[in-house]
């Protein structure tokens, strides 16, 4: 059975436009776009037999396939990358045994963490999806408070029961702490998804909820209509990780891949 990589890349984001396309630096002096990065880094994966830019915009597909991508065009109706992801599979038609959603806004994403977190959800039969959940240090804990009191949306947190079954996600620090002795209570949520086929196609068919409507969490519908997602905990093996959320990441990811040797 194969695993199916769908990179969605929007370029009317609301909050960061044409981010798809921002250019990256890496240690050698290399500059290449978030999409390309992200690509790079999906690419030659084991148990994933294909990788594909799903976008909506022209530019977006022009720069892709620029760099050797293969591109799925979109509806520009899909509301989220989810959404996107389930268009983009069936334009393919199916058949695969996961789709695996790696967000175009975290090129820094470990390899590992792909294949971990579809092995997560082939362990746990009762869940319809799977998604990486890293223990938050001290320092990652204070970037996202600095973020939140900075009045940026920075990373996102998740809370999940004791068979790492998802409760809840949020843009804010849940839990809440005030001593950064107690970082370990908090999971840095990783913006990558393994989606079995059947609970992919039933998304775009459900609501939206007014607890993803307030956050602005796409994972938040799995919980909203009783749907199983499973957190899978992941190492960063001493890897810096950050997304791209805002026009002032640029610097802090490209300080990250000088500091890690990444081109």
């Amino acid at each position: 059975m194969s695993v199916l990589v769908v990179i969605p890349a929007r370029y009317a984001s609301e909050r960061y436009p044409g981010k798809p396309l921002v250019p990256l630096r890496g240690a050698s002096g290399r500059q290449a776009t978030l999409v390309q990065r992200t690509w790079e880094a999906a690419r030659g994966i084991d148990g994933v037999s294909r990788v594909v830019v799903a976008t909506d915009d022209d530019r977006i597909r022009e720069a892709a396939e620029g760099f050797g991508a293969e591109v799925v065009m979109t509806s520009s109706d899909c509301r989220n990358g989810t959404e996107r992801c389930a268009e983009a599979s069936d334009a393919l038609g199916g058949g695969f045994e996961m789709v695996v959603n790696l967000q175009g806004d975290a090129p820094l994403t470990p390899r590992w963490f792909i294949p971990e977190t579809i092995e997560g959800l082939r362990a746990a039969p009762d869940a319809g999806a799977a998604t990486p959940v890293i223990r938050c240090d001290a320092e990652t804990l204070n970037g996202l408070k600095m973020d939140r009191q900075a009045g940026r949306v920075g990373g996102t947190t998740a809370i999940f029961d004791r068979d790492h079954r998802a409760l809840y996600f949020s843009k804010e620090v849940v839990p809440y702490t005030a001593d950064a002795e107690k970082a370990a209570a908090v999971f840095h949520h990783v913006g990558l998804y393994a989606y079995r086929p059947e609970a992919l196609t039933d998304y775009p068919r459900w609501d939206i909820g007014p607890l993803e409507r307030t956050e602005g969490l796409e994972q938040l519908r799995f919980l909203e209509n009783g749907r199983t997602m499973s957190c899978v905990e992941v190492e960063t093996r001493g890897r810096q990780f950050w997304e791209l959320n805002n026009p002032s990441d640029v610097t802090r990811l490209e300080e990250m891949m000088a500091t890690m040797g990444m081109e």
